[in-house]
């Protein structure tokens, strides 16, 4: 190590070297991200990030998202380093099985992780949502002389993540929003993964960033450590913008052979180039994953300096408690992610008889009911509220304080500024679902989305993140099916309820009328495991019956039993979900005026029921029971996992088409018709 390096020279290179060695033992990974922002990292999380190795989950810590995850070993260093819950035999095992640094950044995983990145653009949109919520939780909790909520949201991005058509969405609404305290770092390497970023991206990002109501500053050299300082201090004390700071750096940087090239970028870089980059940078050539005593202790006194942040916190928030008990009370609810207590008491609930209402219509009613009793349910659509009736009337839209009236047409209601809760994502579906889940992982928000069903297709890489991470996020889908009718088969889903379905930990809820539909929000709400998806009617569905063998309660175990003509064991079973139950249950009563006994279950969340003890599910279908016949408007493959091979499902497996959708549901089959001539063949009667 050259004698003449200084203490602040010696960290950045500890962490270029610790994550150059750690992807040369795992022979995999990427090297060139970490080596080339390492000083940009370094300013930031030496100089700026309040936070506490000692307790990742402080609620009023900065968040840090690496949004560009493949760089993961740059976070591990800097958690290694800074004293987190992380060893260097950790950072040894890096991408190994049961490691704590796997190949991208878990959620949680190693501790200090904000969240689960990697595919680009999904950190990038998710910290839009984190810095949302601080924002509302300011708005919502902080009282003149205290401010219990008052921190950043910090950004590390790539090339590739701005291309992502996801992070123009999101830093759109952003901008439009004015979140001051969101600070992107975009590491300016011009390198991806295939060669040069100029091949496919020159675009003006700088006046791209302008344009979208961003305050764009530029910092020349990635190296300069007191220019990204400065660069900090200034996008800090913007705040009505949120800031992108533009740091040129060089990918692979000290590497002489790779630096500055794509092959830098995914690759180790071979014994013979990270011995010519250690000589270069004068760093020790072994051992491996070398941190001088010097540097550990520098980055473990800063790490500690948390402790003071956070104690100076915890003062402020006693001297808040005693002035306002309750609001303090309420934030810790909040922050901790309990229910209010007695909430369930809000819901409505229907009788049999009740006019014939659209589940997205109950869906709405829910809402409004729900949302005096659960104040941290905060949400919107896609520029679809008086579609979806996804929105909470009465409690005010989360926007840019002070915005002219002008701006107002469309408005929910209520007040206008970052105390609002109605968020008008606008036509940027992936963003909504993307910023969702970032609320989500800010903690003290229940987030819910509202889009056609159809366009589940556009938000799916963000649900199967949040499925992935376990966040409790609403997703509301409406028009589910063929009964969107005349719109035709592009606003027809009919292959979207399968693919949701085939998500690990999404659990998929379709209920078949308005009790069911009150049910699926309950479960949604106490679904802190992970998110949720509602899939409602645009068409109007009847009150079913309730004098039913299970109340509708049972779609609380995904499936029950709704109706049956005898006692005793059933010849066949008809199955259905949403708006389909009404289909079999008058396939049902046909069957039984013909003296079969027949047994109708709703089976509205296949995650649901199969979670269920053996015992119940055999119980509602009984394994003996082979005549089964399931109806679903939609694909029908995965059904035989409740019809078995022996029985029938009434499906659809083509496009849908534009007509009224009566007419539809009739020339595609999907009627009762067809599924009493289905258990008729099972039970060898088709002829009565």
């Amino acid at each position: 190590m050259s004698v003449q390096a200084t203490l602040e020279e010696m960290c950045i290179n500890t962490i270029r070297f610790l994550a150059a060695d750690a992807v040369e033992k795992a022979k995999s990974g990427h090297p060139g991200m970490p080596m080339g922002a390492a000083a940009a990292a370094y300013t930031l999380w030496t100089r700026h990030l309040k936070h506490h190795p000692a307790d990742p989950l402080w609620v009023d810590r900065d968040r840090f998202v690496l949004s560009a995850g493949h760089g993961s070993m740059l976070l591990y260093a800097l958690l290694y380093l800074t004293g987190y819950d992380l060893s260097l035999d950790d950072l040894r095992s890096f991408r190994q099985w049961g490691s704590k640094t796997p190949g991208h950044p878990e959620h949680r995983h190693p501790p200090g992780a904000e969240m689960t990145t990697g595919p680009l653009g999904q950190g990038f949109a998710a910290a839009v949502g984190m810095a949302i919520a601080e924002a509302h939780l300011a708005a919502r909790f902080n009282r003149p002389g205290h401010r219990i909520v008052d921190h950043f949201t910090y950004v590390l991005a790539s090339d590739g993540d701005l291309m992502e058509g996801l992070s123009s969405e999101a830093s759109a609404l952003a901008g439009h929003l004015g979140m001051g305290k969101l600070i992107v770092l975009y590491d300016d390497n011009g390198i991806v993964l295939s060669g040069s970023a100029s091949l496919s991206f020159t675009e003006e990002i700088s006046g791209r960033f302008a344009a979208a109501g961003w305050q764009v500053i530029s910092v020349s050299d990635g190296n300069d450590v007191a220019a990204i300082d400065r660069a900090l201090v200034e996008a800090k004390a913007e705040t009505t913008k949120p800031s992108l700071i533009r740091v040129r750096t060089t990918i692979g940087c000290g590497a002489p052979g790779k630096q500055n090239t794509s092959g830098a970028h995914g690759a180790p870089l071979g014994p013979e180039e990270l011995r010519a980059a250690k000589e270069n940078l004068g760093w020790p050539q072994e051992p491996a994953l070398f941190v001088p005593e010097e540097v550990l202790a520098f980055f473990r006194e800063g790490g500690a300096a948390g402790a003071g942040q956070e104690g100076t916190w915890k003062e402020g928030f006693g001297r808040y408690t005693a002035v306002h008990p309750g609001e303090a009370a309420e934030f810790i609810r909040v922050m901790k992610g309990e229910l209010p207590a007695d909430w369930e008491k809000a819901l409505p609930s229907y009788a049999s008889g009740t006019k014939d209402e659209a589940t997205r219509k109950t869906s709405e009613a829910v809402l409004q009911a729900l949302a005096p009793v659960v104040p941290e349910l905060m949400g919107g659509s896609a520029d679809l509220n008086p579609s979806t009736f996804t929105w909470l009337k009465g409690q005010g839209d989360f926007q840019r304080p002070g915005e002219p009236p002008d701006c107002r047409e469309g408005a929910v209601g209520g007040e206008w500024g970052y105390g609002g809760r109605n968020i008008h994502f606008g036509v940027r579906e992936h963003a909504m679902a993307a910023i969702a889940g970032g609320m989500a992982l800010h903690g003290g928000i229940l987030p819910f989305t509202g889009t056609f069903f159809t366009f589940a297709d556009y938000m799916r890489p963000s649900i199967r993140l949040a499925a992935l991470m376990g966040l409790r996020v609403v997703y509301v889908f409406t028009h589910d099916s063929i009964g969107v009718g005349e719109d035709g088969p592009t606003h027809q889903p009919i292959e979207q309820l399968m693919s949701l379905r085939a998500i690990p930990n999404l659990t998929v809820i379709r209920p078949a009328d308005a009790n069911e539909t009150v049910e699926a929000w309950r479960t949604a709400l106490e679904n802190a495991s992970g998110p949720t998806a509602l899939v409602l009617t645009r068409q109007n569905l009847p009150v079913l019956d309730r004098n039913a063998i299970q109340p509708a309660a049972g779609l609380r175990r995904g499936g029950y039993i709704l109706w049956e003509s005898a006692a005793g064991d059933p010849e066949t079973i008809l199955i259905g979900t949403g708006s389909e139950v009404e289909i079999a249950l008058d396939a049902g009563r046909r069957l039984a005026a013909e003296g079969i006994h027949v047994r109708v279950v709703s089976l509205p969340s296949w995650e649901l029921f199969d979670r269920e003890p053996y015992e119940y599910r055999d119980w509602v279908l009984p394994h003996a029971v082979r005549a089964r016949v399931a109806v679903e408007a939609g694909v029908r493959l995965g059904w035989e996992h409740y019809v078995g091979l022996e029985g029938e499902t009434v499906g659809i497996d083509r496009f849908g088409a534009s007509a009224p959708y009566k007419v539809i549901y009739e020339k595609f089959g999907i009627t009762a018709e067809a599924v009493v001539a289905a258990a008729r063949r099972l039970l060898g009667r088709e002829t009565v």
